[in-house]
């Protein structure tokens, strides 16, 4: 049985010719004596294997990430919102499977997204298709609270079917803020670093007061508060943008702004 094993699970090598060590499938190479070994063992107990399908990644992982861009906003955006209780909620691009879904837990939320949704199968979630780029799509004042979490980076990029558009960034923003009413709140986050850059297709990287440039004349806008996540994946909560020293080469702002009139 061992044997038979040893043909059908073939080593992964660690070395490569182009690109080096890869300390992954090195501990991928250290686990496979475990598994051969806890399969002899399941199978001498009277287990039943009906596919061999060796997963040796897990053995010395943690019960799961409790850091990163996603973990860290996607909660603690959804605590905002569940703490203002807005009379509307509209969220434009966010991940449907992180962020969306820990609001429509406990209130409705309507997504708005330039790509196609099915049917969610969740009476809390409703999805409007629309390019946020195109300011025909962005009805004036019709929202007292908007979020657009890890989405706005992509806007004129191409990478989910959108328009190329150098300004997409701040075409969307701008069309954003036209849909949020006075004294409105819009959380929105993106991809910080010391310098801006475009990483094409995938994604921009934004100097995290740059933001304060996107906006036009009439668009008026207050930072009330600004989280960000940095380099190792840790949050930090409240911190002041304009003194802070963001060392950061893929950190992500979290910001939160309510819409003034003066």
């Amino acid at each position: 049985m061992m044997k038979k094993m040893k043909k059908m699970v073939k080593p992964i090598a660690a070395f490569s010719p182009h690109i080096g060590f890869d300390p992954r499938k090195f501990l991928r190479i250290r686990r496979l004596p475990k598994y051969l070994s806890q399969y002899k063992e399941f199978t001498n107990l009277g287990g039943q294997i009906t596919h061999r399908y060796p997963v040796l990644s897990d053995y010395d992982e943690q019960a799961g990430s409790t850091r990163g861009h996603y973990f860290h906003q996607d909660l603690l955006v959804a605590s905002f919102i569940h703490k203002a209780k807005p009379e509307r909620h509209i969220d434009i691009g966010s991940r449907i499977d992180g962020f969306v879904a820990h609001v429509a837990s406990f209130r409705r939320i309507e997504v708005m997204d330039i790509r196609e949704l099915g049917d969610p199968g969740h009476e809390n979630i409703s999805f409007i298709k629309a390019d946020l780029m195109n300011m025909n799509n962005a009805s004036e004042k019709i929202t007292d609270s908007i979020s657009c979490l890890h989405a706005i980076e992509h806007f004129g990029l191409g990478r989910y079917g959108d328009p190329l558009d150098p300004e997409g960034h701040k075409k969307g923003l701008n069309n954003i803020f036209k849909m949020l009413k006075d004294e409105g709140t819009l959380y929105i986050s993106f991809p910080i670093g010391k310098f801006n850059e475009v990483h094409f297709n995938a994604h921009r990287i934004f100097n995290p007061r740059d933001i304060f440039d996107w906006m036009s004349e009439k668009n008026r806008l207050r930072l009330t508060r600004f989280d960000y996540v940095d380099d190792q994946g840790n949050l930090h909560q409240n911190v002041d943008l304009m003194s802070a020293d963001l060392n950061l080469k893929f950190g992500c702002g979290i910001y939160s702004f309510r819409k003034t009139t003066a």
